[in-house]
């Protein structure tokens, strides 16, 4: 019904046009006193002989409109097979067409090529800044005071940091390094723990993990970041008490702490890139980032991730994993 609207929107001056001459010629007719009929029968005989060419044009813009729709629903690169040009605008149309195609090419090849450089510096500053972190690390090995674990933690937050800058800026990359297999994950969560073990002691807050035998399809290194962010923000925001650890039905990782809690009007918005809540604003370090990175990638290895929260009360995060096979081909 669109494309017929259309047509005879656009037709509409013609037929309009084919008219008033009928007309002026009826009236030509009537004022030298010949029968109208005079002009009513070649108006008929007209119509009769314009109608195949009328139906033709029809049927020729219906099939050019369709082939349009179809190819408007591809992206800019797979555009192709474009309608026959019938007259010097249609050719003009085409030219401005492929001007654009080529514009978008060149500045999607552009865009790739900074994000490319972009990525490879941050990986090389990564790398870079890694070495001095260990040197520190080794330096603080052997001692265990609380001025130590507190270096230790701030250590720790600041390889964190790092980690966060180049996992964000892997996340829209058309390329992917996950490798996903049947894990542990006993051992991905003890991991995650374990670089929180001088943070947990020097601050004096408990942890309660009591291990579990599940496995889920899924790629270690990135959801041990997930969990990471999760734990950090935890035990950021717990000032005492200290932190329960579980693996619940449907294979649940369910991280629970005693700290300040949510407040209710943040809630829906602490997964938004950027968004730091009454609780960051008063922290003044938070970014924003840590949440948004951990939904993202959660999705990505097929998981979800919820939370609850009330102020004063706590916060349980819950990371949904995958229950999918691993098929082999």
């Amino acid at each position: 019904m669109k494309f017929y609207r259309l047509y005879f929107r656009r037709r509409a001056p013609l037929l309009i046009m084919l008219a008033l001459f009928i007309a002026i010629f009826a009236a030509v007719f009537a004022l030298y006193g010949i029968s109208p009929a005079a002009v009513f029968y070649p108006a008929i005989l007209c119509v009769v002989a314009g109608a195949p060419v009328f139906i033709r044009d029809i049927v020729s813009e219906h099939k050019k409109y369709a082939r349009l729709s179809a190819i408007s629903k591809l992206s800019g690169e797979l555009m192709s097979a474009f309608p026959e040009e019938k007259s010097p605008a249609d050719e003009a149309y085409m030219q401005i067409i492929e001007s654009l195609r080529l514009e978008l090419r060149r500045l999607g090849e552009n865009a790739s090529a900074k994000y490319r450089d972009t990525v490879e510096y941050y990986t090389l500053w990564v790398h870079q800044i890694k070495t001095p972190i260990a040197s520190m690390r080794l330096a603080l090995q052997n001692e265990d005071t609380p001025a130590s674990r507190r270096l230790e933690a701030d250590l720790r937050r600041i390889e964190q940091y790092v980690d966060m800058v180049l996992a964000y800026l892997r996340l829209d990359s058309p390329t992917s390094d996950y490798v996903f297999r049947e894990t542990s994950l006993d051992a991905v969560i003890r991991k995650s723990i374990k670089k929180f073990a001088a943070e947990f002691i020097d601050r004096h807050l408990t942890l309660d993990y009591k291990g579990t035998d599940k496995t889920a399809v899924t790629d270690e290194k990135w959801l041990r970041f997930a969990l990471e962010q999760i734990i950090s923000n935890a035990l950021k925001y717990t000032r005492e008490g200290g932190i329960t650890i579980s693996v619940e039905e449907p294979l649940t990782i369910v991280i629970r702490d005693t700290g300040i809690g949510i407040v209710p009007e943040d809630l829906p918005r602490i997964f938004e890139k950027g968004y730091t809540g009454l609780n960051g604003r008063r922290d003044k370090h938070a970014s924003g980032i840590g949440l948004y990175l951990c939904r993202r990638i959660l999705k990505n290895l097929g998981a979800a991730i919820d939370v609850e929260s009330a102020p004063d009360r706590g916060t349980a995060v819950f990371v949904r994993m995958s229950r999918s096979e691993i098929r082999v081909e």
